[in-house]
């Protein structure tokens, strides 16, 4: 059975002072797999502070090389790493915040004939990505599979957030029946470090049983305005994706 080393259990010790957390949850964290989709400007504060809170494994996906225009927003990268893969970025980032979890990097497109065996079973899946159509493409293998799946979205100073886990709630295809028009999407890095720190929290108290998840609902943050607003979200019966689940 899996213990928590003393390391851990120094490095640990503030959160698991947390109602409900303790060891036994601690341990949930060690025990966790969590697959990260993009490690840009969301995926960064995600993939950050599930490192530093002890998830066991972390598994991310990003295509895409290190350009100075994205370091305003995505904190896992460096000048000194301009042109290197972001999927290798953000091992070196990880790996010298917490050196006793593991980091699984994949610089593959996320496509139908990838996708099973990058993503694989996770226990939760975090979606940091920048386009819809990878988005429904990972939201269909995730209800198909059952595998939570939370949601988080930005424009400028505004951001989105859901948990999703059919049949109990909508997918994403329920919420978003088409994608938003293509476009260079405008964004002060602060917005996808709130929204990127909530995807996280919402992914920590899954995995310890801490609190209660925005299941069935969506969370918006209006950064102008300083404001949160939520609503509930339900499943169309005319989903693609989930509409046939019992």
């Amino acid at each position: 059975m899996e213990q928590l080393m003393d390391y851990e259990l120094t490095r640990y010790h503030r959160q698991m002072l947390i109602e409900g957390w303790g060891k036994e949850g601690q341990l949930k964290l060690k025990s966790a797999r969590v697959f990260v989709a993009g490690a840009g400007g969301l995926g960064s504060p995600v993939s950050i502070y599930l490192a530093v809170a002890g998830v066991g494994e972390i598994r991310i996906c990003d295509a895409d090389t290190v350009e100075l225009s994205n370091l305003n927003r995505q904190i896992l990268h460096t000048d000194a790493r301009i042109g290197e893969p972001k999927a290798a970025s953000a091992q070196k980032s990880l790996g010298e915040l917490n050196p006793a979890i593991k980091v699984v990097t994949y610089s593959d497109h996320l496509d139908g004939d990838s996708i099973a065996r990058i993503v694989g079973r996770p226990d939760i899946v975090v979606d940091c990505l920048d386009n819809f159509e990878t988005r429904y493409l990972l939201n269909t293998y995730c209800t198909e599979h059952r595998i939570p799946f939370v949601h988080g979205a930005i424009w400028g100073l505004i951001g989105q957030l859901t948990f999703l886990s059919p049949p109990e709630t909508p997918c994403l295809r329920c919420i978003f029946p088409e994608p938003p028009p293509k476009g260079t999407l405008p964004v002060a890095g602060v917005t996808p470090g709130v929204i990127g720190c909530m995807q996280g929290m919402e992914v920590l108290k899954f995995l310890t049983g801490v609190g209660t998840t925005l299941k069935g609902r969506l969370l918006f943050f209006n950064g102008e305005e300083m404001t949160f607003d939520t609503i509930t979200v339900k499943r169309r019966p005319s989903c693609p994706d989930c509409g046939e689940m019992a």
